[in-house]
């Protein structure tokens, strides 16, 4: 109490002083000082705070599946613009007119060509028909005529045989006429012995020696006469021989003329199917002079305007939005995240255009995101980021009705939760997330229920 007392004296002295007033202390230095402990305090505290580690990603919105994605409607056949019969924005249901062209190739300008091609077609046929007949013909000549042979060959090989008889007869009687002349011979000799011994008249001996000679004419004329069977045997052997010469000529040049026939015939049948080939592409060419929707969907835009305006084979006319197509997220992440994911993840979106307020680390304090799970995770990748198609989460709330493809969108793949302190240290050092596992980060799991290690 002295103390206090004689302190306060000592004070009340030096009051009066304005140096005094000076050397006290403010009263805004204690207040900052006492909020600077408060927000350092806060700080430190903060540090503590678990935060749910995520992926960061972006993209656009797609459809999932190809058939669904915007397309163009292209033109099969070049042409020229005649009639637009949609507009942009309309809704078209799958075959559906979209615009009619007409057509601008020399070949096809004919309005009565497919008439014109059909009756080439059928004058074609009708000369591949008269050609088989030919043909049928020819085959019939050339059966004709291996019969005609056979019967010819029968016929030459018969008077063959009979030639040769008729010489064996003959070649007998000239054995007859030398034994009859013989015979003759002998008589006559007998005959003039008697005949020198008085027995016989010269008249009996003058009839011996007339038969004697009468025989030597009969020998002579079966001599001749057998050498003309032996001639005609010759003959008629030739002969065969000249048949069978003369009908392989004939059966020769017949084949040969069936050959070409049947080449021909080939050819106008390859005629004819050209011509039917030609045909039925008119016939096809002719459904393309209207362009048609696709598929059920809304006229996006149209890339072509004006009327008379020529258009190439395949150049685009108008893009086609598909209706009710599923909605997917196309995102994009560092080759440094992707082995933490896989498909199947969670996956929170926010959407380009829908109000959100987003706390990354905290996705309990967030609203306006929407859920999603990765459906598709690209193999390869481009300048070493990798695509992955997010699709609305089944469990979770519907993705909004207003979306369109297009449309931007940002996710964030929840991995697990971490004290703040040891997030900032890895984001400092550019670690990937849970780099050194569960036991020095944390024990968190992640809404996906993986725990974020590498797979």
């Amino acid at each position: 109490m002295a103390t206090e007392a004689k302190a306060d004296k000592h004070h009340a002295e030096y009051e009066h002083l304005s140096a005094m007033s000076q050397v006290k202390t403010p009263r805004q230095g204690r207040i900052l000082t006492y909020w600077i402990g408060i927000i350092f305090t806060i700080i430190v505290l903060t540090l503590f705070l678990p935060w749910t580690q995520n992926i960061r990603s972006e993209g656009i919105l797609t459809a999932l599946t190809p058939q669904d994605r915007p397309q163009t409607v292209q033109a099969t056949i070049a042409g020229r613009i005649e009639k637009w019969h949609i507009m942009e924005g309309a809704f078209v249901k799958k075959g559906d007119t979209i615009v009619s062209i007409s057509e601008i190739k020399e070949k096809y300008m004919d309005p009565n060509l497919i008439t014109r091609l059909g009756e080439q077609t059928d004058a074609k046929r009708d000369a591949a028909s008269a050609t088989e007949a030919k043909m049928r013909a020819m085959q019939e000549q050339i059966k004709a005529l291996r019969e005609g042979l056979v019967f010819s060959l029968q016929k030459g090989r018969n008077k063959v045989e009979q030639t040769r008889l008729k010489l064996q007869s003959d070649s007998m009687e000239v054995v007859a006429q030398r034994t009859d002349l013989a015979i003759a011979e002998a008589q006559f000799a007998r005959q003039e012995n008697l005949y020198n011994q008085g027995l016989k008249s010269l008249t009996e001996l003058e009839a011996r020696r007339l038969k004697l000679q009468e025989s030597q004419a009969k020998l002579l004329s079966a001599i001749n006469k057998l050498d003309a069977s032996r001639a005609e045997l010759q003959n008629a052997r030739t002969e065969l021989n000249s048949l069978q010469a003369e009908y392989a000529d004939k059966i020769a040049k017949a084949e040969a003329e069936l050959s070409s026939t049947r080449s021909y015939l080939y050819g106008t049948m390859a005629e004819v199917s050209k011509l039917q080939s030609e045909l039925s592409s008119t016939q096809v060419r002719s459904q393309y002079y209207h362009i048609v929707a696709p598929q059920d969907g809304n006229l996006v835009r149209t890339l072509k305007a004006g009327i008379g305006e020529t258009i190439k084979e395949g150049e685009p006319l108008a893009t086609i939005m598909p209706h009710n197509s599923q909605m997917a997220a196309e995102l994009y992440v560092n080759a440094l995240d992707l082995p933490l994911i896989k498909p199947g993840d969670d996956i929170r979106l926010q959407f380009e255009g829908w109000p959100a307020l987003v706390f990354s680390g905290w996705p309990g304090a967030s609203f306006g995101t929407f859920g999603g799970i990765v459906a598709v995770l690209d193999n390869t990748g481009t300048n070493g980021r990798y695509r992955m198609l997010v699709i609305p989460h089944p469990d979770q709330e519907p993705w909004p009705d207003a979306l369109r493809v297009g449309s931007g969108v940002y996710g964030w793949a929840m991995l697990n939760t971490v004290p703040i302190w040891y997030e900032v240290w890895r984001q400092l050092n550019s670690f990937p997330p849970d780099y050194n596992g569960d036991e020095a980060a944390g024990q968190g799991k992640n809404p996906s229920g993986t725990d974020g290690k590498y797979d």
